[in-house]
């Protein structure tokens, strides 16, 4: 895992010390040496974190045997997992390799396959790829956006890297938000690729590619996907032998888990939460049903609270024994999460609507400090699955359209609660579950959401304000024709692998949150044969009736404890406005929403957000509902990142040692490297 970034230019070649300065912003993500590669058009920079074949993966590489001879060069964030296999099939076609890394597999598989490269990988990447023999700039990412990829035009050139920071390397990019990018994160929990909350900074999509030719100063960019999430029309399943599905889940699942654990050169650990998800994933690695490459015990990490209403450590604990791993845990306070929230937003580099990134990030540490830089996650299982109530939500608001009273029934089923309150559960139902109803609504599952957090927009300055419904009717319209055949629970699967699991759950709590730490993670349920297993899979063995995630338990029955796998299901959540009111308030949140600071950012109305201060004061923040929770951490989030990101001069750091420079405007090979330096 690593950092790229990168400069095309029109007129000239690029400035190395620009490329530097983006190489030393990127420094978290790959600590282990840097290195770029300039000719007379295109710089490609690097950070690494040495995974596979420490010794000879160094980049940008090119490949010393192609036909082609030094004329594709790459820079690679990632793993592809398939690397050992697409490299035998490439030998078979006369593919010469001179080192065993993923890498040096993607430059010959772009020589043998040009863009059909990216639908044989398995794998989780963020690329540039530089063609001389067409002067194209090609980048990539992952199918479900693992990896993050930026990008801006500006001074004709065309700048990359994996985090905006190092656009912001060039005094040429604009620092200012983008209020239709904000305003996604406000409705949404974030921005839709390809936008982003920065102006005049766009992100590549998920399962896309963007080539660039930019010859005399002509600029052709072409966005194409390669991937997309899909489902069968409603029905018309052919997967319907639940018994038969939850066996090939299990088989696909377990082979996903071997390639993610087996296919590294440094130990490999993973994570622990409590539920389900990682069990299975923990598991499979530490019950021996996997070959592992090593006897050693697996190592695994969990996340707990000081506070019990969040806490999940029993179930962690009694899992941990299960499986006989050495086991770590780090306990979180609310003054944890207030401390190193700034540090959070850096790394996030987007408004958050909550504070459960920053213990994440602090999970991630205690993973770097036990010395591992992998770690496999059950992150994916829920979107592909059918694990959030959201899904189950979905389907009774299908169900309500048709039969009320039955529709009522399952609100039962789903919300317990509801029994012991017989007085106030019709009505809650009512007034949740039939509010915006419509057949003829794609994204009617979410609705209820979007109108909720939405309100929060409300803070907003006129100026920053954009129309409303814009956010929502921008992800609708980018459905596919084929949703309005889709079960309902599969219409908002699409919604979710849309909108929050790229922009929020693999991206401020994911990547950003392990690569701030220099740790990568790794991701089972979102291997590319378990995704399109559980897309064909029909929505009812996903979610029996209220029970989500039926087929993942039923496939894995025998690996985890029945008080696992029969607990309810309790979101990942963290303290919120209590974070930094209940423990004492750090000198930060005076400083961030001070009238100076206010103004200055010019995103919230001052005299809104001093009344929610004042609030959450009175009560510790213990005392505010979900809305103003949520207002809370986007007002200080969106002020830090402004102080954080936008204002001052971009850090001046040097690329992680050792520095390998590749310069044919230096020496005309571009094979040899022109000498290791100091940055």
């Amino acid at each position: 895992m690593c950092g790229i970034c990168g400069v095309l230019s029109s007129t000239e070649s690029p400035e190395p010390a620009l490329v530097r300065r983006m190489l030393g912003s990127l420094a978290h993500r790959g600590p282990d040496g840097s290195g770029y590669y300039r000719d007379e058009r295109v710089a490609l920079g690097h950070t690494r974190l040495a995974i596979v074949d420490t010794a000879g993966g160094t980049q940008p590489m090119t490949g010393r045997s192609c036909r082609e001879n030094g004329q594709i060069w790459v820079t690679f964030n990632g793993e592809i997992f398939n690397h050992v296999e697409l490299a035998a099939q490439l030998r078979d076609r006369g593919h010469v390799f001179d080192t065993r890394s993923d890498t040096e597999v993607i430059v010959h598989a772009w020589e043998e396959w040009g863009p059909g490269c990216f639908e044989r990988f398995n794998g989780q990447w963020a690329l540039a790829i530089w063609d001389r023999r067409t002067d194209s700039l090609v980048l990539s990412r992952d199918r479900f956006g693992v990896r993050p990829l930026f990008y801006t035009r500006v001074a004709g050139q065309l700048l990359f890297a994996s985090e905006v920071k190092a656009l912001y390397a060039s005094p040429d990019v604009p620092r200012e938000l983008d209020p239709v990018g904000l305003d996604q994160v406000l409705t949404l929990w974030s921005a839709v690729a390809p936008r982003t909350v920065f102006r005049q900074i766009s992100q590549v999509p998920p399962g896309s590619y963007l080539t660039v030719r930019d010859g005399h100063g002509r600029g052709v960019e072409v966005e194409q996907r390669y991937w997309a999430p899909s489902f069968p029309p409603a029905g018309a399943e052919e997967l319907t032998d639940l018994e038969a599905n939850a066996e090939a889940l299990r088989t696909t699942l377990m082979a996903a888990t071997r390639l993610r654990f087996e296919r590294s050169d440094v130990p490999v650990a993973a994570y622990l939460s409590g539920g389900i998800d990682s069990a299975v994933t923990a598991g499979a690695i530490a019950s021996g049903r996997v070959v592992r490459s090593t006897s050693a015990p697996l190592h695994t990490f969990s996340l707990r609270f000081a506070e019990a209403e969040f806490d999940e450590g029993g179930f962690q604990t009694l899992m941990a024994e299960r499986l006989g791993t050495v086991h770590h845990d780090v306990v979180v306070s609310e003054r944890d999460i207030a401390d190193v929230f700034p540090e959070v937003v850096r790394h996030a580099e987007s408004p958050l609507l909550r504070t459960a990134p920053a213990p994440m990030f602090l999970l991630s540490r205690l993973v770097r400090d036990a010395g591992f830089k992998v770690v496999v996650t059950g992150e994916g299982a829920d979107e592909v699955l059918g694990g959030y109530d959201i899904f189950r939500e979905a389907k009774i608001r299908d169900l309500w359209l048709r039969d009320p009273a039955a529709a009522e029934a399952a609100v039962e089923q789903l919300y317990p609660w509801m029994h012991r309150s017989p007085n106030q559960a019709p009505a809650f139902a009512r007034s949740f579950f039939s509010r915006n109803l419509s057949s003829d609504d794609l994204a009617m599952s979410h609705r209820p959401r979007w109108d909720s957090t939405a309100v929060l927009a409300s803070m907003l300055r006129p100026e920053v304000r954009v129309p409303a419904g814009g956010a929502a009717d921008g992800v609708v319209a980018q459905m596919p024709a084929a949703a309005a055949s889709w079960d309902p629970v599969a219409r908002a699967q699409w919604l979710e692998m849309t909108t929050l699991l790229p922009g929020y759950i693999l991206a401020s709590q994911g990547d950003r949150m392990l690569m701030g730490n220099s740790v990568e993670g790794r991701f089972p349920f979102l291997d590319p044969h378990v995704a399109e297993l559980a897309g064909r899979v029909p929505a009812e063995h996903k979610i029996h009736g209220m029970d989500e995630k039926h087929l993942l338990k039923r496939a894995f029955a025998d690996l985890v404890p029945e008080e696992i796998l029969r607990r309810p299901k309790q979101p990942y959540r963290a303290p919120d406005a209590a974070a930094f009111f209940a423990g004492g308030t750090p000198d930060w949140v005076f400083d961030v929403t001070s009238g100076a600071a206010l103004e200055a950012a010019g995103v919230f109305r001052p005299e809104l957000v001093q009344r929610l201060l004042e609030k959450a004061r009175r009560t510790q923040g213990r005392s505010l509902g979900n809305t103003d929770n949520m207002r809370l951490v986007a007002v200080l989030s969106t002020q830090l990142l402004h102080s954080e990101l936008l204002t001052g001069p971009a850090p001046a750091a040097a690329p992680p040692e050792p520095l390998t420079v590749f310069d044919t405007t230096l020496e005309p090979t571009g094979l040899e490297p022109t000498g290791r330096t100091s940055a």
